[in-house]
């Protein structure tokens, strides 16, 4: 992590801009806007019922937000101007040779996964539990098998061009495997696995569809010191390695500290901080909303925090 590198505001793959969504007369988010860097990985924490697994849902698609827009640059540079004839035009998407760009809210949820290349886990783990691991991983290649069969004909048939791809798929699987210890698990079916192990195939999966962007909805929830540990060398490993851009809900600070470049906080729908970690952690705005403290309550913990004797971290669970 490079607290000095903020990819966020000059290389942005994702831009969330004036953010509102409306459940009747709940505002569960509201006009919020944050940008998730480039090759970073981003964090959106807050306290329980601040908004967080809403903006996944509307980034994802599985809610259609009441306001805003959120543009995914997929690859290339995307000028503002391209932007906002994008906008204008009413169209989903445009690929073209300086950059292709995305509004994810007027895609449908499988397009968003399929052509703009956002994947994501969920907080309750939803694997084919009755498919082993390595079959949970082929199915997440089904669009490039499909269309290597000439959907389905080139499978019967068992043509060059399907074989191909049903090996390249295979190896994919098998290195993802390996790559988060579960080769020698390989055929066992996915329920029969440890918690963890469980946890670590959702993301491998996730992989597989070759994001750009990789949303990861609380992916420490109920794993060990250890298993923590293995999460966050994994998650470094994907960024550096393999250049995807990862956005997570979590509340293991411990892991939010160490691996994040940038951090976004949430407290009922709307944005209160947005920095590196240790810009956010000294802000007393956060202090304020982890510990329950009313607004007018701010400028006190401001003041608790100067005359502090060092800036320490606060233990635990918090911040």
């Amino acid at each position: 992590m490079n607290e000095n590198n903020r990819n966020w505001a000059v290389d942005p793959v994702l831009s969330v801009e004036h953010l509102t969504m409306r459940f009747g007369g709940l505002v569960a988010v509201d006009d919020l806007s944050f940008d998730v860097g480039r090759g970073d990985i981003t964090a959106l924490i807050g306290p329980n019922g601040a908004g967080k697994t809403t903006v996944f849902n509307c980034v994802t698609g599985f809610y259609k937000p009441t306001e805003g827009r959120i543009a995914l640059r997929r690859e290339g540079t995307v000028s503002d101007a391209a932007l906002a004839e994008l906008t204008r035009g009413g169209q989903q998407y445009r690929r073209a040779d300086d950059g292709s760009i995305f509004l994810l809210e007027r895609m449908a949820d499988f397009k968003i996964t399929e052509i703009a290349g956002v994947a994501r886990t969920f907080q309750n783990i939803r694997l084919f539990g009755g498919m082993t691991a390595l079959e949970n991983l082929l199915v997440a290649q089904h669009n490039e098998l499909m269309r290597a069969s000439g959907y389905t004909i080139g499978g019967l048939l068992g043509l060059p061009g399907y074989r191909r791809a049903a090996e390249a798929a295979k190896e994919k699987a098998i290195e993802w495997l390996r790559r988060v210890d579960l080769l020698d698990r390989a055929d066992d079916p996915a329920a029969d696995l440890p918690y963890g192990a469980q946890r670590r195939l959702e993301i491998a999966r996730a992989l597989c569809t070759n994001p750009v962007l990789l949303c990861l909805d609380e992916p420490a929830a109920g794993l060990n010191p250890r298993e923590s540990a293995e999460l966050n060398t994994l998650l470094k490993y994907i960024r550096d390695e393999h250049g995807v851009s990862v956005l997570l809900i979590e509340h293991d600070m411990g892991v939010v500290m160490e691996i994040s470049d940038h951090i976004v906080v949430l407290d009922y729908g709307k944005k209160i901080s947005d920095g590196t970690a240790s810009e956010v952690r000294n802000d007393p705005k956060v202090i304020a909303a982890y510990l329950g403290v009313d607004d007018e309550e701010v400028e006190e913990v401001e003041r608790d925090l100067d005359v502090a004797t060092a800036h320490t971290p606060v233990q635990g669970g918090a911040l």
